[in-house]
């Protein structure tokens, strides 16, 4: 049996994150089903092979969330990482990554909270809500705080502009 190279030589997972904010500027975050303490986060995922990114996100925002109800606002100028905790990344996604490489996109909500629907075929969340944009890394599992600071220095900006819409 091969040995798993040590964590720091594995290379990062491509993936996409959505910042989904409603019309009054609030962010939709999901209590991850896989986790019993609080781990809320937004949609993300990873991206398919020949997949770009922007196409990833809608994806993966229609897999998680139920909707495809929302427009690209904006989108993070590079890939931001983290890492995952050694315990962690020994299993997930068959111990193959270190962490996660993201390219992250400010989206508004389209629709309305019925359009919503959390219950999809591989379900990830157990429950949602909107939570204001700078509470995000309050709430966000430890080792995704310092990507979730990034995001909101980010978007802020945009979300602030979008709320006064």
């Amino acid at each position: 049996m091969p040995e798993t190279p040590p964590i720091d030589s594995r290379p990062y997972r491509r993936g996409g994150g959505i910042a989904l904010i409603n019309k009054k500027g609030l962010v939709f975050v999901g209590q991850r089903l896989d986790s019993a303490e609080p781990a809320w986060q937004m949609p993300q995922g990873g991206i398919d092979k020949g997949e770009e990114p922007r196409a990833a996100a809608l994806r993966e925002l229609h897999e998680e969330i139920g909707t495809d109800k929302a427009e690209i606002v904006a989108e993070t100028q590079g890939w931001l990482r983290y890492d995952l905790p050694p315990d962690i990344a020994a299993t997930m996604w068959k111990g193959k990554y270190r962490g996660q490489e993201q390219k992250w996109y400010l989206m508004a909500f389209t629709g309305t909270d019925r359009d919503i629907n959390i219950k999809t075929k591989h379900p990830e969340f157990s429950t949602w809500k909107w939570l204001p944009f700078h509470e995000l890394p309050q709430v966000i599992v430890g080792f995704k705080r310092e990507i979730y600071v990034k995001v909101v220095a980010a978007f802020q900006a945009k979300v602030d502009q979008l709320a006064k819409r």
